[in-house]
């Protein structure tokens, strides 16, 4: 995940600066009066999109038309969300490719309910705790051979396609395939990411090789081909998932890590399977909020909303100084729980899931939140109580409705091309922590804890939207400010996602770095100096930065008519359309 260049106000307060840069953003965020006229809120940046056959939203305008064809087809949205992400693997390779792992939330009208796919590969076998601390590491480092752990992505394809697809993979891969070999214009967004890639991972083999253009990223507007992915993909759409995982693509794999100094092997990859699980919920309001148990960190946003739902945000109202002082201290309390107990389940027998989403637990941590801002806290004992990333959306006339997410982890990944294969393996064994016993403590075949998160929203037992912001720690932030947006402040499904941000850094990690002097908070242009002021007043260190807020796409179906409204990041290059 690339970081961006940000500015802080540290106590005290630098009044000459901070009074003209925020006057001067907020003066922007007041002058979209046609947005206000049409929707209400000043920051919308359009309208819903609007349709009944299906629908479809990404971070690149092709591959939600890739999306929609697939639909045309006659395929489900299932079939179309993997065509998606096939595509988005060659357009975006900056936050997700066949190199990354996969989870996914799939609401079935068949059965009326929702399916979870845990799509994240494990770590190398041969790989030991011991090893990693006898190079003296005290953290798995980003890039290179140590970070890689199987990638799952592909396997969670033939899982997801086997369950709900329908037409056959050869059909589903054929645009990307066809992309991959004649080309595509690069998008600006995604152009500059990119560029930002390329000189941390030239360095190692097979990336300046096979992701640039005579050593530089492909700009604005440049054909991208990649001839290589292309081969790939023929082998996955004609040999299934085994061509992956057991075949020749494995054992490129497998000698290129072993050539480079690395640990995952042709076994390990040949060992790999995907994991059907049940998804968690919590109900905010008469809505049932869903999300994935660990290893990833679905859980977060749900202890975020019990703590948030004992307050009147509504009455707050948006963007005041009590809502956003509120939402970052019930963060900090969700975020020390993330820290200690979020790992692999299959390596911790003792997860209080049960406890953390516990309403009387969240009563009782909500008791820590004060007037001003905490400069540390502790996770709870809720046993008393028993980068970069892309996410995508679909839906299709049958009312089966995806919500998915896939990533390399941090932007492009490891930087570990393996040579003619084209793409970048994942380095999301970062994410592992190396001191002694703690859940997310390094051990071979284990599943590290995982950033991506896909969001489901239901109610009375019906589907209402699919949703997901990616983004590293901003995941559960964002999907709890959706949330809100759309419950406590009556928005529409692009309002939701078009509202000023907030965003919380600091806080401890699974990785085992601990919170220290409050962390800080980072706000989108948008919110009132007024309510700035108060933040500061009351301890917290402000600043803001660009990049850093997340990616969201959605789509909303209403049960009674049929029609299904989609919305698109405004951040990202994306968009969402339907027929």
């Amino acid at each position: 995940m690339v970081r961006p260049h940000r500015l802080l106000f540290p106590a005290p307060l630098r009044t000459g600066a901070l009074l003209a840069a925020f006057a001067l953003l907020t003066c922007v965020a007041r002058e979209a009066t046609a947005a206000d006229r049409v929707t209400g809120h000043a920051f919308a940046t359009r309208s819903e999109v609007l349709a009944t056959h299906g629908m479809a939203a990404t971070s690149q305008p092709l591959a939600t038309q890739v999306a929609l064809d697939i639909l045309k087809a006659g395929g489900t949205a299932v079939d179309a969300a993997i065509a998606a992400n096939a595509a988005l693997g060659l357009m975006e390779p900056t936050g997700n490719g066949i190199g990354g792992d996969l989870f996914a939330i799939v609401w079935d009208p068949k059965t009326q309910r929702l399916y979870g796919l845990n799509g994240s590969g494990r770590s190398p076998q041969s790989l030991t705790l011991a090893e990693l601390r006898g190079r003296g590491l005290t953290h798995i480092p980003p890039r290179g051979p140590l970070p890689v752990s199987v990638p799952g992505c592909v396997d969670g394809w033939f899982e997801l396609h086997a369950r709900f697809g329908k037409l056959p993979m050869r059909r589903v891969l054929a645009p990307a395939i066809g992309y991959a070999r004649d080309g595509f214009p690069m998008t600006e967004l995604i152009a500059y990411y990119w560029d930002r890639s390329v000189p941390l991972l030239s360095p190692y083999p097979g990336f300046k090789e096979q992701f640039t253009l005579d050593g530089h990223a492909p700009r604005k507007g440049e054909i991208w081909k990649n001839p290589n992915l292309a081969r790939t993909l023929e082998q996955i759409a004609s040999g299934g998932r085994d061509a992956f995982y057991r075949g020749a693509i494995a054992r490129t794999i497998g000698d290129y890590i072993k050539a480079q100094g690395g640990y995952l092997s042709y076994d390990d990859l040949a060992a790999h399977r995907s994991e059907w699980v049940q998804p968690l919920s919590t109900n905010y309001r008469g809505y049932e909020v869903w999300e994935l148990p660990p290893n990833s960190q679905g859980l977060t946003a749900l202890q975020m909303l019990n703590l948030l739902e004992g307050y009147d945000l509504k009455a707050m109202g948006f963007g005041s100084a009590e809502h956003l002082h509120t939402f970052i201290e019930t963060k900090k309390l969700a975020f020390e729980d993330r820290a200690r107990y979020y790992a692999d389940p299959a390596f911790v027998q003792t997860m209080p899931i049960a406890g953390l989403l516990s309403k009387a637990y969240a009563a009782e941590r909500r008791k820590l939140v004060g007037r001003k801002a905490a400069p540390r806290v502790d996770a709870g004992n809720p046993a008393l109580h028993q980068g970069d990333t892309i996410y995508l959306t679909t839906a299709d006339a049958s009312g089966m409705m995806v919500s998915l997410i896939q990533s390399n982890y941090r932007g492009m990944g490891s930087g570990m091309a393996p040579p003619g294969l084209g793409f970048i393996l994942q380095d999301r064994g970062e994410l592992f922590s190396l001191k002694d016993g703690e859940a997310n403590t390094y051990a071979p075949g284990k599943r590290p804890f995982q950033t991506i998160i896909p969001a489901f929203i239901t109610k009375d037992g019906k589907p209402w939207v699919s949703f997901g912001v990616m983004g590293g720690d901003m995941q559960p932030q964002g999907h709890a400010q959706i949330v809100s947006n759309l419950v406590d402040f009556g928005m529409n499904l692009q309002e939701a996602g078009d509202a000023p941000r907030i965003y919380h850094t600091g806080s401890s990690e699974p990785t085992g770095e601990t919170m220290s002097d409050g962390g800080q908070v980072y706000l989108e242009s948008g919110f009132a100096l007024e309510a700035v002021r108060e933040l500061r007043n009351r301890g917290h260190a402000v600043g803001w930065g660009i990049g850093d807020y997340g990616g969201y796409q959605a789509i909303a179906r209403d049960t009674g008519s049929g029609v299904y409204y989609g919305a698109s990041e405004s951040r990202k290059d994306g968009q969402a359309a339907g027929y």
